[in-house]
């Protein structure tokens, strides 16, 4: 074995300076590491692997978080974390104390074991399956270079400067530095749908001196002999970002994201890589992304929340009042009685002390332990209902809808602001070359085109436009602005392209980028491949090949790109496409055509198209040398290299000339317009934020129901108009009736630090719409936090493209569409389908019900807690505030498990007051929801109320009928144990009738759930109060025969029903003057619904007419330039996707990328 010892240097900047870290590793069975650290020009040393290990992360990861030893208390401690659950916690140990012990300790243990044992389990089966996952993934197997030859090493073994090799369909081990492939110029494919979702192929690209050098296992091993330091930024969880340099051989070279491979990823379409491990385990961007998101409460949570808290203090209450009143009770009555001497000697004071405790324990109930529980299984229903709707699924992608939470349900049925993004969303995001102006001439597509079809053998037959006037220009090449033009469009792109099938296959970084190089090949200029300095196109019948000498990609803030490009004549030009805005600023005094272009580009907006101005520069060869110096400094910068390439950017595109512009359309989606004027009538603002300019967004807003002809609309280009702020808190901004629409711009955001913010929420708030044109993704998230901030309102963000994850996140509500653009936003989201036009189902229909379910729930919910608990209150007033309960142990314990439950949670679950249909056709059904009417303070005491009545009817009508009676048969069954069974039966009727009165729906679920809860009752009480029971646990089950004893009373079953009819009339008569003197919208709803049922049945029979015709108004949107950053950073940094060949006569096939659509709006 040849002895042979590789090293490789790691630095990292941090906070506190930049080290630098080196591996050895010798030819030794066992790896030894040596670290030398460098900061300021000092060095110190430690040869001990375990410095090593503490400083950076091993490879193995865990994410579970227990263990055999640590489940138990862990769990126990998250669980008791929770206010309820350390409550009955302290409750059960009270219970213990034989002085204050008024329930036995079971009575508590059992439900708080129930709820404690179900989420234990739940966490248990989650934990579980991270442990595998975790084990699975730690023993996967990688090739690592050790001792001069690749051997076979588990994941967890692996460490930071190691060399690995990998092969086609492996799962990438860790964050590695591509050095090599198989591919040519060492291309890698890789599939990251563990870190984005997306399926598509995306590539990676080594470094060229990398690419030449370490093909084989022999120069990999060599290479390590050799010096590499490689600079980088710490770890951290930005997926779209890496930053750092290589210094090899005395020369730095710039690495990024697309050298980089990530762990998660997978090796596709290349049969072997090399790499060096840059970060391992824990630092993976994979794993710091892993970190808790934030969690969102609804409303319904916070206010549920508050009156636990409320129902805690008025118990407190309640039971210092009982204990003051035993304290009385005592000292006049108790004390002087005989018979009531227990041999303690305590005086009263310390008795009332001691009862206090004792009433906290009787009337625990009145704080539901079952309550979040209930919730989550409802909650968790409601997600699978949507999951299952078939009317949310798209076939033509396979696409069903998605609840990824399950704890928001309700809340979709409060929402008043929608912020949606654009394009892709309200749009399709598919690209169709409309129109172009060249040189002052508008071309447009001919009704009945002529001449020859076949002249271009590359043409796309899927190509729509055409104009035969361009056709014959093209082909005549008389018109140099025109031939100029379409050179253009085949040079300054990010494209990639693969022949297949005597075919061109274009694979681009934005529809938009797509669908204009389609038209240059649709026009005769014909991009045929690139390498990392050339760019191969056909003008015509000619096949030119130019030098690139700078490609400069675009991003959200350049809203741009450019090229420069060598001739083969060897002039030297710089193309430039981008936003109107941008190119307008830069342009030439000597430019000619700008009017013209201009007012084709207002001419394009009427017919809501998406625009882009193209230019060029001619520059001088000592201007290039001069520019390319300063360009190859920023692209090695290690701090700001972004900004430092955009300031040499700035340098180069100056003075630029005017050449023409293009129009693409994007259609809206199926529905769209429908959807925003139903959830409009349903009183919900919709805001969009877009990257478009305003023309476009307005009559964008135009086409899809936004924005209609009675609104007056506001625009926000001076904002000194608004400026002044209103006079008084409670003055309009738009005092005049009518509708109101605000569009204003990015840039107008930004002086909100000249005048109150406030001011500027008020007044976008008080119109109908708002449309913010050319706004960031973080402004995206900041107009949603103002909104949120300012007027506590419920939002929801909808989006499809990674420049909207933000909006999504700051929402209440996060809603991706799975569209063109990727799906980072379905990532982010909180529930994901396919099209804009589910959004009105989600709200109008699942939110609606969501809303309606859970507040019937928690109002009958605390109502039966009350009507329980507060029967041992009056109780109390004669037992001499003794702190006796009024029922038997074991109904205490089973009431809310066994005897109450299943009715209140289908009711929950299933309950709907008109079907979907319905609920659809009028959405004024949805305002209860945004005013959130039907479960606030006012409805709690209601509630509570309602429960003190019903407690008043139980206990008194019972007692009076007990009060000097006889049994039929002589006897005198007005014992406590008779008393207890009468009132806890008369309880089981009147709550069980009482969800029947408030269940509008009925099906057989629900009606087996109320009888059968019912029927357990009473099977389990003749069970607990059997003989046989009795002689197996006499301490535990002392009702013995009670229930039987009682029960064949004729009188007593007369004292049920009668208590049982007196709790429920009052209900029953309000709900009906209710419903015939103050109907409700959905009262009239459910009256008429036989009528409405059958319309709905004519509507559907009938064959609807679209609500918005193309070119019907004069108005329509007009700019967009939507584009995601291309590839230029692979192709300008060295890299291609295939060699230059020496000699091109036929095709030669380049790999096909399919890119990261993730495109972001300017």
């Amino acid at each position: 074995m040849c002895s042979i010892q590789a090293q490789a240097e790691i630095t990292q900047m941090t906070s506190s300076g930049l080290f630098s870290q080196k591996l050895l590793l010798k030819p030794s069975e066992k790896r030894s590491l040596e670290t030398v650290w460098k900061r300021v020009g000092t060095l110190k040393k430690r040869n001990l692997a375990g410095d090593w290990r503490n400083h950076w992360a091993g490879n193995a990861i865990k994410t579970y978080k227990y263990n055999v030893l640590t489940f138990l208390p862990l769990n126990l401690y998250e669980q008791f974390k929770r206010v309820a659950n350390l409550y009955f916690l302290v409750l059960l140990i009270l219970q213990i104390i034989p002085d204050i012990a008024t329930l036995p300790w079971y009575t508590t243990l059992i439900p708080l074991v129930v709820v404690l044992g179900v989420t234990g389990i739940k966490d248990l089966v989650d934990d579980l399956a991270r442990h595998r996952m975790d084990k699975e993934i730690n023993n996967r197997k990688c090739e690592v270079l050790l001792d001069g030859r690749f051997q076979e090493s588990k994941w967890r073994d692996m460490q930071v400067g190691d060399v690995v090799r990998m092969k086609k369909n492996d799962f990438i081990p860790a964050d590695i530095l591509l050095l090599s492939s198989s591919n040519p110029n060492s291309l890698c494919y890789v599939e990251t749908a563990e870190l984005d979702g997306e399926t598509n192929l995306k590539f990676k690209l080594g470094l060229r001196v990398t690419d030449e050098r370490l093909q084989d296992e022999r120069q990999l091993a060599e290479f390590n002999g050799m010096h590499a330091l490689i600079e980088c930024e710490e770890p951290n969880n930005r997926l779209d970002k890496f930053m750092g340099t290589m210094l090899y051989e005395g020369k730095r070279y710039p690495l990024d994201l697309d050298n980089m491979l990530l762990r998660g990823c997978k090796i596709r379409n290349t049969e072997v890589s090399h790499g060096l491990v840059i970060f391992a385990g824990a630092d993976t961007k994979i794993m710091k992304n892993g970190g808790k998101t934030r969690f969102k409460r609804t409303k319904i949570d916070e206010l549920m929340n508050y009156m636990v808290y409320s129902i805690f203090v008025l118990l407190i209450l309640v039971a210092a009042g009982l204990a003051i009143g035993h304290t009385y009770w005592y000292e006049a009555i108790g004390s002087k009685a005989w018979y009531l001497f227990d041999g303690k000697k305590q005086d009263s004071s310390y008795r009332g002390f001691l009862m206090f405790w004792g009433y906290i324990i009787a009337l625990n109930t009145m704080v539901p332990i079952s309550l979040y529980v209930s919730v989550e299984v409802i909650r968790l229903g409601q997600s699978k209902f949507i999951n299952w709707d078939l009317q949310m699924y798209f076939l033509e992608k396979d696409t069903p809808a998605k609840a990824r939470t399950t704890t928001l349900n309700e809340q979709l049925g409060q929402i008043e602001y929608i912020f949606s993004d654009k394009t892709g969303t309200l749009t399709q995001n598919i690209m169709q070359f409309k129109k172009c102006t060249i040189a002052g001439r508008t071309y447009t597509t001919t009704c009945k085109p002529t001449g020859d079809k076949n002249w271009n053998q590359y043409a796309d037959r899927s190509f729509q436009f055409v104009d035969h006037s361009l056709v014959e220009c093209i082909r005549s090449g008389k018109d140099k602005d025109v031939n100029e033009f379409f050179k253009l469009l085949s040079l300054c792109h990010t494209v990639m392209v693969e022949h297949k099938d005597d075919g061109l296959v274009y694979q681009a970084a934005s529809p938009d980028e797509g669908a204009l190089v389609t038209a240059a090949r649709n026009f005769g200029y014909v991009f045929l491949s690139r390498t990392q300095d050339t760019i191969t196109i056909k003008e015509m019948e000619e096949e030119r090949t130019y030098e690139m000498l700078a490609l400069l990609d675009f991003n959200s803030d350049r809203k741009r790109m450019s090229i420069i490009l060598k001739f083969p004549d060897g002039r030297i030009r710089l193309y430039c496409k981008g936003a109107d805005t941008v190119i307008y600023e830069r342009l030439s005094p000597k430019s000619r055509h700008k009017e013209t272009t201009q007012t084709a580009l207002d001419i394009f907006a009427n017919a809501t198209l998406r625009t882009l101005c193209l230019c060029y520069k001619d520059i001088s060869a000592d201007e290039y040398e001069a520019w390319s110096e300063l360009h190859q400094e920023a692209q090695v910068a290690m701090s700001d290299r972004d900004a430092a390439l955009d300031r040499v950017y700035e340098q180069i595109e100056s003075n630029l000339m005017l050449i023409g512009a293009t129009a693409i359309e994007d259609k809206l989606q199926d529905g769209v317009p429908e959807t925003i004027a139903k959830l409009a009538m349903a009183d919900i603002k919709i805001w969009v934020l877009t990257g478009d300019k305003k023309e476009t967004a307005e009559n964008i807003g135009y086409s899809c129901s936004l924005l209609t002809d009675d609104m007056q609309i506001h625009y926000g280009e001076d904002p000194a108009t608004y400026r002044r702020g209103k006079k008084k808190p409670a003055e309009a901004f738009f005092p005049e009736p009518g509708k109101n629409a605000l569009i204003i711009t990015g840039g107008w955001l930004v002086i909100f630090s000249s005048f109150k913010i406030i001011d500027f929420v008020d007044m976008a708030c008080e119109c109908e719409a708002v449309i913010c044109c050319r706004v960031t993704p973080k402004q995206k998230g900041n107009v949603v936090s103002l909104v949120k901030k300012y007027k506590k309102a419920v939002t929801l963000s909808i989006g499809d493209g990674a420049n909207d994850v933000n909006m999504i996140k700051t929402a209440d509500i996060g809603v991706g569409i799975s569209g063109q653009e990727g799906m980072q936003a379905v990532m982010s989201s909180d529930y994901a389908f396919a099209q804009f036009r589910y959004l009105e189902r989600l709200l109008l229909v699942h939110g609606r019900w969501s809303y309606i379910r859970m507040c019937k729930f928690l109002r009958y919910f605390f109502f039966k807690n009350f009507a329980f608990t507060l029967v041992h209150f009056w109780y109390s007033f004669f037992s001499g505030y003794s702190s006796q309960v009024a029922y038997e142990d074991w109904f205490i314990t089973l009431y809310n498990l066994c005897y109450s439950s299943l009715p209140v949670l289908l009711v929950g679950l299933l309950d709907q007051d008109v079907n979907d249909k319905l609920s659809l056709k009028f959405p004024k059904l949805y305002l209860p929801g945004q005013q959130g009417a039907l479960f606030n303070y006012k409805n709690f005491f209601i509630s509570l109320f309602h429960g003190i009545f019903v407690s008043l009817v139980i206990f008194f009508i019972p007692y009076g009928a007990f009060l000097q009676t006889m049994g039929q048969d002589g006897e005198a069954p007005s014992d406590y144990q008779s008393f207890a069974i009468v009132t806890a039966s008369s309880l089981i009727f009147t709550v069980n009738l009482q969800i029947s009165l408030e269940t509008s729906y009925w099906t057989f679920v629900n009606c087996f759930a109320v009888l059968g809860s019912i029927a357990i009752y009473f099977g389990i009480m003749f069970d607990i109060h059997s003989a046989g029971i009795h002689v197996i646990f006499p301490s535990v089950f002392t009702f013995t025969g009670a229930a039987s004893n009682a029960l064949r009373q004729p009188y007593l079953w007369l004292t049920i029903i009668l208590t049982v009819g007196i709790s429920l009339l009052p209900v029953i008569c309000i709900q009906f003057l209710h419903k015939s003197i103050w109907p409700s919208v959905g009262d009239k709803i459910q009256r008429n619904r036989k009528k409405y049922e059958m319309e709905l049945l004519q509507e559907e029979k009938k064959k609807k007419a679209p609500a918005f015709e193309r070119g019907r108004r004069s108005r329509r949107s007009a700019y967009a330039f939507s584009h995601s950053r291309g590839y230029a950073d692979l192709i300008s940094s060295g890299r291609s996707i295939r060699r230059r060949p020496a000699a091109r006569g036929i095709f030669q096939e380049s790999i096909r990328e399919v890119p990261q659509t993730a495109a972001e709006n300017i």
